[in-house]
């Protein structure tokens, strides 16, 4: 025993408070389940909504000073943005899941190591994406049947989006580093700068300077820039983490276990985005006022979205040091407790949504007829959503807890549950009612995910118990 404890270096959570002295790094292996996640996910969340309003703030300046064609251009690619994004914070986010557990089991050696093994793979993964946007990009909106009129001002945009992948990747990877810690604070103030940077650099580029979309895109990924680099900064300060010597030699298990978290759960956010690909090229289909009005409400959605994702990364975090630790008591009292706040959450989402869902819907469309005849579309879409919005993050909060368990592989599979639902509303129910299909689509998804995913949660916790 002390010969194994010497090998994996493990140390006492005194010396790792101390070692994280100056940050907040966070034991989430003891206290309050339901006072941690709270805790815990707002600065998530508020640091979520900033990351959101990257694109939505895009999106309003877009579609008030370039008119509607250009706002349809954002909407053509915003699933294949959606796969970039959902590639990469769903391969960072199960390296996290990896640190956090050897935080939660105090094998500083192998913390060290699980973090510079990350890198090598965010380093591959961020070159990787740039290649396939660049290469695909246009082949990819003529398959979704993108209107040729707006082909051009959308693969402006994407490209320097996917040209810019590094800056996400790497902000992406930071953050999940210092979540892993229980640092939901740092990550927090990273977006927030980076999201007050973008606004800024969105007014400039686009109005001052007249650089139209790409003016929109470049300020995004100088935004994501900044971002990673206060993460960097915050991170330089933490001492336990600072590779050691032989922490960067290469070591093939360790890649295969980051691989075994990583790649089911990016995965997962590829395969809902080949079924938003398939749903957006059914959306184009129905023209450019109708793909308006379904962009525009997706802006809102995702912005309402944000504190389930909150909560998401928070379970993940919580369960993942408490999995590490082999506490399966505070694992089932931590998933209560987030299923609580997060129907809380939901519905005062909901009640947003039916509110004022038009009134924000306005922000984004400039003109008379043609924008209500959007707004329209996107306010339909919005009913259903605030309907079927507790699910989602019912959705989000057992994914994530089998997830920090140790297991991407069934959570991946529910993905293709979501992809299954969603299609099939959107190739089939169209033909039925029109383009309203493709809104009963999503609560589809959201409804048959969860379904899988507590039989998965509690098949595991019982495996947990008995191991």
């Amino acid at each position: 025993m002390g010969g194994r404890c010497e090998r994996l270096r493990c140390v006492s959570p005194e010396l790792f408070e101390h070692s994280g002295e100056g940050t907040r790094m966070k034991d989430m292996t003891a206290g309050s389940p339901g006072r941690l996640l709270l805790h815990f996910s707002l600065s998530l969340i508020f640091g979520n909504l900033f990351q959101q309003l990257y694109t939505f703030v895009d999106t309003i300046i877009v579609g008030q000073y370039l008119g509607l064609s250009a706002l349809a251009a954002l909407g053509a690619v915003e699933w294949l943005i959606f796969v970039m994004f959902g590639c990469t914070q769903g391969v960072t986010h199960g390296f996290s899941i990896h640190i956090a557990q050897k935080f939660g089991s105090r094998s500083l050696y192998e913390l060290k190591k699980s973090i510079t093994h990350s890198l090598y793979l965010c380093i591959g993964l961020s070159a990787l994406l740039t290649v396939l946007g660049l290469w695909l990009g246009i082949a990819l909106l003529h398959l979704l049947k993108t209107p040729e009129e707006i082909i051009e001002p959308a693969f402006s945009y994407l490209r320097i989006l996917f040209a810019g992948a590094f800056a996400s990747v790497f902000y992406n990877f930071l953050a999940g580093i210092l979540r892993a810690s229980g640092d939901g604070t740092s990550p927090l103030k990273a977006v927030a700068a980076g999201s007050l940077c973008n606004i800024g650099l969105d007014l400039a580029f686009v109005i001052w300077l007249g650089w139209g979309i790409e003016g929109a895109a470049l300020a995004t990924v100088l935004s994501w820039v900044l971002s990673a680099l206060y993460c960097l900064m915050v991170l330089g300060k933490m001492e336990i983490i600072r590779p050691e010597r032989g922490s960067w030699k290469p070591d093939v298990s360790c890649l295969g276990s980051m691989l075994s978290l990583g790649i089911p759960a990016g995965f997962q956010n590829i395969i809902t985005g080949a079924g938003g690909i398939v749903v957006q090229s059914v959306v184009n289909g129905f023209g450019v006022l109708f793909i308006a009005g379904f962009t525009a409400a997706n802006k809102l959605y995702g912005l309402l979205e944000t504190a389930a994702a909150s909560y998401g990364y928070a379970v993940a975090s919580y369960t993942g040091q408490n999995a590490g630790a082999h506490l399966t008591d505070r694992i089932r009292s931590g998933l209560k407790s987030a299923v609580a706040l997060g129907t809380l959450t939901a519905c005062l989402m909901s009640f947003v949504m039916l509110i004022f869902g038009k009134k924000i819907l306005g922000c984004f469309l400039a003109g008379e007829e043609q924008a209500r005849a959007a707004i329209a579309v996107g306010y339909e879409f919005l009913i259903v959503l605030a309907v079927f919005f507790p699910f989602l993050y019912l959705l989000y909060i057992l994914r994530s807890c089998v997830q920090g368990m140790g297991d991407t592989l069934l959570p991946m599979i529910s993905s293709i549950v979501q992809l299954f639902m969603r299609v099939s509303c959107a190739l089939l129910l169209t033909r039925l009612i029109g383009g309203r299909g493709v809104f009963f689509g999503e609560a589809a998804a959201w409804v048959g995910a969860d379904l899988l995913l507590f039989a998965v949660f509690v098949h595991r916790i019982k495996g947990m118990e008995g191991s």
